[in-house]
């Protein structure tokens, strides 16, 4: 039998706009109950589920058919990447040899919105079979599987942004918070920092923002460096070498007391600039950070102050720099 597809007609701006709204404030408010849920019924099981995943020695197995499964994968993929192992395992699959994945040391969390998922009857014994802890994420509260789980995080019943009722919409919406809010809470009761995250996330901009200035910064004799009483004509001739739009000025005892940029000679420029010295022209108390500042929080120090360049310290002693061109290089910018 053929399908009719709807007939096609001009599109009405207003009306899709009028659309999107709607659909915006039915799942705002999805999230909304999710959030009541969670300030009171929902809040014990919650605890004894990121308690019981916790305390696993294996991995978390997350599993859903069909819209919950995409959810799913996302699920996994976010645990592994925040300091829970985790992987997705597909409930028909399962049932054709995958169970073989799943290790009595593991958790399964299991996502289906009615709790009735026919395919999900394999995974749901297994776990029952070998006392695999079994986490319940549905709005199924005399499901299937609600009943065979240990933990069940009970989604309230909230509309669908679909007209019909039909597409899982804020259904999924909600499955994934819950989703996050498991990693996030397991994240946080691990004591995950910002170095674990970089060691999942080595490439792209991500990894770049989380990589420490450390690593990128110019160290030795690339430093553009004069001390406090040299000459501005000297201080120029440094800025030159080094190619770095700035010479940092240091205390006799080696610690950093100001800066000079392109920005301050061109604000000098008509006075006696070469009769000057440096503690008459230079920005006292210039923008520093520590080696291990990650190159994120250096790109917002750099945007915020409209500056290009950022001095490393250690004891407010300069051992290294950092430009904006450095953060463009690693793909941070």
């Amino acid at each position: 039998m053929d399908v009719k597809s709807p007939d096609r007609k001009p599109l009405d701006e207003q009306a899709a706009i009028a659309s999107a709204l709607r659909t915006v404030a039915t799942e705002q408010a999805g999230v909304a109950a999710l959030a009541d849920a969670l300030e009171n019924g929902l809040a014990e099981p919650f605890a004894r589920a990121v308690d019981m995943v916790s305390q696993i020695d294996g991995r978390v197995i997350v599993t859903g058919v069909g819209k919950s499964g995409h959810i799913g994968s996302k699920i996994a993929a976010t645990l592994a990447s925040t300091g829970t192992p985790a992987f997705f395992v597909h409930p028909a699959e399962a049932n054709h040899g995958d169970l073989g994945m799943i290790a009595r040391n593991d958790a399964i969390i299991a996502l289906s919105w009615s709790g009735e998922s026919l395919e999900l009857k394999g995974i749901i014994a297994y776990s029952r079979r070998f006392s695999i802890p079994l986490v319940a994420v549905t709005a199924g509260e005399k499901s299937a599987l609600a009943r065979a789980a240990d933990v069940v995080l009970l989604l309230p019943r909230a509309p669908e942004a679909c007209p019909h009722g039909l597409a899982p919409t804020t259904s999924t919406l909600l499955q994934m918070v819950m989703g996050d809010a498991l990693a996030i809470a397991l994240l946080e009761a691990r004591g995950f920092t910002p170095d674990h995250f970089h060691t999942f996330h080595p490439g792209g901009q991500l990894g770049a923002n989380l990589t420490q200035i450390r690593e990128i910064m110019h160290v030795g004799d690339s430093l553009p460096l004069v001390s406090s009483g040299t000459g501005m004509r000297e201080a120029i001739l440094e800025l030159s070498r080094k190619g770095f739009g700035c010479v940092a000025v240091t205390s006799a005892d080696g610690k950093l007391i100001g800066i000079i940029t392109d920005g301050d000679i061109r604000r000098h420029i008509g006075s006696d600039l070469l009769a000057m010295s440096v503690d008459q022209v230079m920005t006292r108390e210039p923008k520093m950070a520590a080696p291990d500042t990650l190159v994120a929080t250096a790109l917002q120090t750099i945007n915020d102050s409209a500056i290009t360049s950022l001095m490393v310290v250690e004891g407010r002693r300069p051992i290294g720099l950092v430009h904006l061109h450095d953060l463009l290089r690693i793909g941070a910018a």
